[in-house]
């Protein structure tokens, strides 16, 4: 995926201004910055959420402009800040109705789709096959929220701080989950994050944006050298 001077505006407030974005097959890429960077816009951005005022969106040499459904066919998925369940449905229920939703209503299962059971048990909800969403904690939603994304096939998915709220046990538990999105699926990962600490163990690069513009990118070793960052990220008291 390519983004090449974005543009967004609300009001007289310039969420993004002129961010470009390359995101090769493969990576793991951290987006960081400070409360109100613009990270969740630049999100909704990408994913067809909100028009840019200006620039443009590639993915697989196309340009991006339908809307969020017609996005996810093409092969990109995303989650939330605050994961997006049904809570009447099961577990189970949400991956079926996701994999419904990649091949078109009524359609059969095609050979290679994955066993949506076996989602389950990959994001780490086995023996949740049953439960309805609205009786999962926070974490397990979170995981619920994947797991449907991870049914619709997507080869790029995007993460809005899926750490946000868990413990330590349960940030590892994500971190692993993010490399084997990579290493085991083939998944290219553009991950928002706030726990730096898990952003530069997993991540192979980070991108930086402050007051909506990319100000660093690079290895993460690199990027927290960079004073730029140290002075209006790390300084403001961010988790590491």
């Amino acid at each position: 995926m390519t983004a090449e001077g974005l543009h967004k505006r609300f009001g007289g407030v310039a969420a993004i201004r002129g961010v470009s974005l390359e995101v090769r097959e493969g990576e793991i890429v951290g987006l960081v910055g400070p409360n109100g960077a613009g990270k969740t816009t630049l999100f909704n951005l990408l994913t067809g959420m909100l028009p840019p005022d200006e620039g443009r969106i590639r993915f697989r040499g196309q340009d991006l402009t339908g809307p969020p459904w017609l996005r996810a066919r093409m092969g990109l998925g995303r989650t939330f800040q605050v994961p997006r369940v049904f809570g009447p449905l099961t577990c189970l229920d949400h991956i079926l109705l996701a994999a419904e939703a990649r091949n078109g209503a009524g359609s059969a299962a095609r050979p290679g789709d994955p066993d949506p059971r076996d989602l389950l048990t990959f994001v780490g909800l086995n023996g949740l096959e049953h439960v309805l969403a609205a009786h999962l904690n926070p974490t397990h939603r979170k995981l619920l929220e994947l797991a449907t994304v991870l049914a619709t096939g997507p080869s790029l998915v995007l993460l809005d701080e899926p750490m946000a709220g868990m413990t330590p046990v349960e940030v590892q538990h994500t971190m692993g989950l993010i490399r084997r999105l990579r290493d085991e699926r083939g998944i290219t990962v553009v991950w928002v994050e706030h726990l730096m600490h898990a952003v530069t163990r997993v991540a192979d690069r980070m991108v930086v944006l402050h007051q909506g513009e990319v100000i660093a990118e690079g290895p993460p070793e690199q990027v927290m050298r960079d004073p730029r960052v140290v002075d209006v990220y790390l300084g403001e008291g961010t988790s590491a």
